[in-house]
Parts: C-alpha cells; structure tokens; sequence
C-alpha cells in the first residue's frame, strides 16, 4: 500500500488498451458526483468541482467516464472548462440514450434521431471533434437494437465516435450487437457485494472487452468487525473501499474501475487502491464471502 510519503498514482493500477488502440490505467474516474442531488444540477461548488478533475488527471488518471444525462449536461461541461486543451493520453468516455424526466427521472431514448441530437450537444460540451468512448447508456427496447448499434456505427465510420461501448446489457444482448458493430466495453453495476454480472465479466475477460463496473465501491455487508473485510484493513491500513478497488483490480485483467467524488481528499484515497495489493488468500476469502 502507498505510504503518506508516496503521491497516488493510477498508472500503478496497469494498462488496459481499449478496442486495441486506446491505452489507459485501469482505475479511471466517474463523474456523476460532480452534480447536484439526484444527478441532477451543477455541484454545489463548481469550482471544487472542477479541481478535482484537473487532480486526478495529475494523479495519473487517464480514463473519465461522463454521459450527457448527468446534470444533464453538467460533467460534460465541467470536464470542458476544466481539462481542455486535453492530455494526449487522456481518453473521456460519454454516454448517450437517456433522458431525464421533469422529477429527475431517466428515461430510455435510443432513436436515431435523438442519439445524434445528444452526440452532438456531448461534442459540443466535451470541446471535441471526436468522442473515444461513446456508449448508449441503455437499450431503448422500444426501438430496435439494430437501429441504435447502428446509428453508432454511423457514427463511428463517419468519425465522430472512435469506439462503441454498452451500459447495463446481458451477454446475450452482447452478443447480438457484436453482430452489428465492434463493442469496445460494457459497463454494468458491478462490485465485492453485487456480482450478478459475473458471467459478463468472464465473457468480456476472455474477449478482450473492456468491463466498467460502476458502484464500484461498494461493500455490502462484509464490513462486519468479523468479516474479511475488517482482517485485511487491520493488516493493510486500507480502508473498505480501496480493498473494493484493489479487489476489482485484481480480480479481472479487462475491468476498469470508475470510482467518483466530488472530494480530493476521496480521490487521492481511491487511487491510492492501486498500491494495494491483495494476497491470493485475500482475494479468495473476499469471493466465498460475498457468494
């Protein structure tokens, strides 16, 4: 584990190349937190907000996942004024196919006309000509998936995306729009304690799929005084959280943990999991728990 001494750094956490041409460390950054309650609004400080990007960019984080739906528009536009002109090696991925409705409430939407409309107010916001990471934040099984892939297909050919990616999704459902278009990454609600995904998760291990679980934090009840959790943070001085982290990090060679804050202090501490090593019984101990 990273000493006080030692500044955090994500690069500690390995490389992942997504869809063969992106390199990035692992641990990479969410930005929902950086809105108001509900994901919905600017932070209640702005500028706060913004130091935190610009943070954990010098920590070493090179993957920021956003989507137009938070704020909506909010991260988009902080990432913009935070980070632009951006690092070479910085790749922000967003999100399109949701809407937020008058209560806050999200709303599938994955017609063609409307998964351009958020392209472009994303490129716009985001400050780019192209988006490395552009994933459809929900199938809208209202309309066919063959029109939504395929819309993203457009616009990866035309390059205004540079790859696809899809959020909360089956294997089968993988399946079928590997049929229509290269899938980069998947991401799903996935962590210590929620492993329903787990059959995705081997599937894109063995595909070379970039899986973003978000909630990675997550550690349901195995915070007790006498689960694993609590002999590990003993030993190691870790919190619960950054042996989520070092958890996931170790647990499969394609996951891309995401976590969020809109504190610096919270994000030091979680890139500071990729110091953390976990031994093999650790690692084992942490599975049969939360099975």
């Amino acid at each position: 584990m990273t000493t006080t001494s030692t500044q955090p750094d994500a690069a500690a956490s390995g490389t992942f190349v997504i869809g063969g041409d992106l390199p990035v460390h692992r641990l990479g950054f969410g930005s929902m937190q950086l809105t108001g309650p509900g994901a919905m609004g600017e932070p209640r400080d702005v500028e706060g907000a913004r130091s935190v990007l610009r943070r954990a960019v010098e920590l070493g984080v090179t993957l920021i996942d956003t989507a137009d739906a938070y704020g909506p528009g909010v991260p988009e536009q902080l990432i913009g004024e935070a980070l632009f002109p951006y690092r070479k090696d910085l790749v922000i991925a967003t999100k399109g196919g949701f809407v937020r409705g008058s209560r806050g409430e999200w709303i599938t939407d994955g017609r063609p006309v409307h998964l351009r409309q958020a392209l472009e107010g994303s490129l716009r916001r985001l400050r780019r000509e192209t988006i490395d990471l552009y994933q459809l934040h929900r199938i809208d099984h209202k309309v066919p998936l063959a029109e939504q892939i395929g819309t993203l297909e457009e616009f990866r050919q035309a390059g205004l995306i540079r790859h696809i990616g899809l959020s909360e999704v089956s294997v089968a459902q993988l399946r079928k729009a590997q049929t229509l278009a290269p899938i980069a990454t998947v991401q799903n609600l996935y962590n210590l304690a929620e492993r329903h995904s787990e059959e995705l998760v081997a599937f894109a291990a063995t595909h070379n799929i970039g899986f973003i679980p978000w909630f990675p934090l997550a550690t349901g009840g195995l915070t007790t005084p006498s689960g694993p959790l609590a002999a590990i943070q003993a030993r190691t001085g870790a919190t619960p959280s950054q042996i989520a982290l070092a958890w996931l990090l170790q647990h499969s060679a394609t996951i891309l943990p995401i976590p969020g804050t809109s504190s610096v202090e919270h994000l030091e501490q979680n890139v500071a999991s990729s110091h953390l090593q976990l031994s093999s019984s650790d690692v084992q101990q942490l599975d049969q728990a939360a099975r």
